[in-house]
């Protein structure tokens, strides 16, 4: 398999990330947003998970945004501090190609740089295996599923809860 380019997001990218979210809210159940958010709305994601300290990838393939995963503040409150969410959303040509799992290892990676010690994954809807497959591939475990708390596209989803350490996780306090 060919090497996949991945390096930090940066401002120049959110035209494409905006494209690849829009599908995504629009045709998926990976989010649970309805309508999906304009260029700028992105921007000002973009910008809060920069200034935190929080990675945020591109995957570029011949010059072309294919897919971006980011690690974001998994709730608000302190004591959540080193734990942290992660999303990863790829181009509808693009999938099943091993981006998602490129992505995935490096945000990973730079989670444990950045001295966090526990990932999140909320995946949308139970059916998405691709997702939870990728994510217990990449050393996570169930944590459980709430059943029927989102409704998108006249059905009922569930949110399945994933969770993976990071670094020395919990043997140590930070």
């Amino acid at each position: 398999m060919i090497p996949i380019p991945i390096r930090p997001a940066e401002p120049p990218d959110l035209a494409a990330i905006t494209l690849i979210y829009e599908h995504a809210v629009r045709h998926g159940t990976a989010s649970f947003e309805i309508e999906p958010p304009s260029e700028r709305e992105m921007a000002q994601r973009y910008e809060a998970l920069r200034v935190g300290a929080y990675p945020y990838l591109v995957a570029e393939l011949d010059r072309e945004i294919v897919g971006y995963a980011y690690a974001a503040p998994y709730r608000a409150r302190p004591a959540y501090r080193w734990s942290v969410e992660d999303s990863i959303y790829i181009a509808p040509a693009m999938q099943r190609r091993g981006i998602g799992r490129a992505l995935l290892e490096r945000l990973i990676a730079e989670a444990e740089a950045g001295g966090f010690r526990q990932m999140i994954a909320v995946i949308g809807d139970s059916a998405n295996v691709g997702s939870i497959e990728l994510h217990r591939a990449a050393g996570f475990r169930m944590v459980g599923t709430f059943d029927n708390v989102g409704f998108k596209f006249g059905r009922w989803l569930d949110s399945v809860l994933m969770q993976r350490p990071l670094g020395i996780g919990a043997t140590a306090i930070p």
